[in-house]
């Protein structure tokens, strides 16, 4: 696996430098870096034209040029890394390293969300071939990734932002707004769990009524100005995430590895509830990203308490519901701190930028601002993600149903959950995690439309403003950081090839 790895590395390295050397040359024959200069009545320009040939280097050989950028990149091995400086002066390595730090942050969030409901969707879709679910979920597959990146954005920045915003300031839910969003979700959920006409109808009818009362409560609560959730919701609602996460991976019927998924929820919450004020209030990311691994420490040790014969089962199990209970309490202080978001928001959704200019508010508050303008961005990447994810996912799940493993793992009388987790869904990774590898790091270029529509400064924008000003520094960060997120994803991928099947280690 060495060997193979490092032989991948030196053939990855020799692609990635033949293709900077074609995208300089063609960066740098993409224009004039003159063209403004040219085109101005100031009496210095001459001056300015002259100062911006020698910085830029224009008077120099491209195949000069190109190798002082080289000889720039190969600095960063040694500690002395020099990425050149922009037409304004500005240094590119630092400003590589602000617009990296937003779009991954873009890209992270928009590509586990996809990951989890595209696959989800096509799991669900394969389990109920040729039903309304899956002609629903091939029809929306279809019609996302069809949609054009920069209509999309523009439709969420009227429905998602502004006309939120406008709804927001009373917060009040119409009949007919409520009526349609409890027909909508009914609708889905029936055709999730699916059966006969007449269940059908009972499930939606019955999910319509619950979802119609829940929204005109919390209308008459005033709940969507001054939300709360507390400490007994947090509690079951990791209650129910752990029965949910032991269904899925390990079956009901393990009462130890259950128990160490409760046990798990019940310390997580009353540790909240007790730590909750010292911890919390004030916080940073630092405390959280600490909190954080000390939740799953303990849950993974939970887990190997309880596990007995199922310990790593259980240790799994117990970790992942640690996260989901964190997830939890931090959705609770998220909800507290609303009310209070919007006395120093009113209208919460920008249209542009990553973050409030001036924003006054406390850690939580920011965190509220910064999460409210990943919103519309994130669900527009999501979106295109989740139709590939889920076609994948469902084209792969049928392929591998119909395989005699399957079927003999059925014929020994093993449980469907069984059949579909531990034997067709590993098997069905494969290609699935090609496409996430692959995904990972074409979103990071891919963002330029959306960072564009919604004016966020990230490496979209720095590669389309260096593209404009036929500026080749800007241009060939990009094209570094994109190029070894796809050698580095696709190193990851071909790793995880060995762990979902041993045969391919050999």
């Amino acid at each position: 696996m060495l060997k193979f790895i490092l032989r991948r590395l030196g053939i990855s390295f020799l692609v990635l430098w033949a293709a900077s050397l074609l995208m300089y040359v063609l960066t740098i024959n993409a224009g004039d870096p003159l063209a403004d200069l040219r085109e101005s009545n100031a009496e210095n320009r001459d001056q300015l034209m002259a100062l911006r040939v020698d910085q830029m280097g224009l008077d120099l050989p491209w195949y000069e040029r190109y190798w002082d950028w080289l000889t720039g990149v190969a600095g960063c091995f040694t500690g002395s890394c020099d990425l050149g400086t922009t037409v304004n002066g500005a240094n590119v390595l630092d400003l590589t390293a602000q617009s990296a730090s937003s779009t991954l942050r873009l890209v992270t969030a928009a590509t586990l969300l996809a990951i989890v409901v595209g696959i989800a969707a096509g799991i669900i879709s394969a389990i109920r071939q040729y039903s309304g679910f899956d002609y629903s979920v091939t029809f929306l597959a279809f019609l996302f990734f069809s949609l054009p990146v920069f209509w999309a954005a523009v439709l969420l920045k009227e429905y998602g932002a502004i006309r939120f915003n406008d709804w927001i300031a009373s917060g009040d839910m119409e009949p007919p707004m409520i009526l349609g969003i409890a027909l909508v979700v009914g609708v889905v959920i029936a055709a999730v769990v699916g059966g006969t006409w007449r269940r059908k109808i009972y499930t939606g009818a019955g999910t319509f009524a619950f979802v119609a009362v829940v929204l005109w409560v919390l209308n008459i609560l005033d709940w969507y100005r001054n939300p709360f959730f507390g400490t007994a919701m947090v509690l079951l609602s990791s209650l129910g995430a752990a029965v949910l996460v032991t269904a899925i991976i390990a079956g009901l019927g393990n009462r130890r590895v259950l128990y160490a998924a409760l046990t798990t929820a019940v310390v997580g919450t009353i540790s909240y509830f007790v730590f909750a004020g010292p911890l919390l209030e004030p916080s940073s990311w630092w405390v959280l990203i600490g909190l954080f691994v000390l939740a799953v420490l303990v849950s993974v040790g939970i887990g190997a308490a309880w596990g007995g014969y199922a310990r790593k089962q259980a240790m799994l199990i117990s970790a992942i519901t640690g996260v989901l209970t964190s997830l939890t309490i931090v959705f609770d202080i998220l909800v507290g701190h609303w009310a209070g978001f919007l006395e120093l928001k009113s209208r919460p959704i920008s249209t542009i930028g990553s973050e409030t200019p001036n924003f006054t508010g406390d850690f939580w508050e920011s965190v509220l601002d910064s999460g409210m303008q990943l919103i519309l961005p994130t669900i527009v990447l999501t979106l295109i993600s989740v139709a590939s994810y889920s076609r994948y996912t469902r084209s792969s799940m049928l392929e591998v149903m119909n395989q005699d493993y399957v079927r003999t793992a059925r014929s020994k009388g093993l449980s469907e959950r069984a059949v579909i987790t531990k034997h067709a869904f590993r098997n069905a990774l494969i290609p699935i995690t090609t496409i996430v590898a692959f995904d990972f790091a074409g979103l990071i270029g891919g963002a330029v439309i959306t960072e564009s529509v919604f004016g966020w400064k990230g490496m979209g924008a720095m590669f389309r403003e260096g593209l404009d000003r036929v500026d080749p520094d800007p241009v060939m960060a990009f094209f570094l950081v994109t190029g070894t997120a796809a050698i580095l994803m696709n190193m990851l991928a071909d790793i995880a090839y060995a762990y979902l099947d041993p045969r391919i280690r050999r």
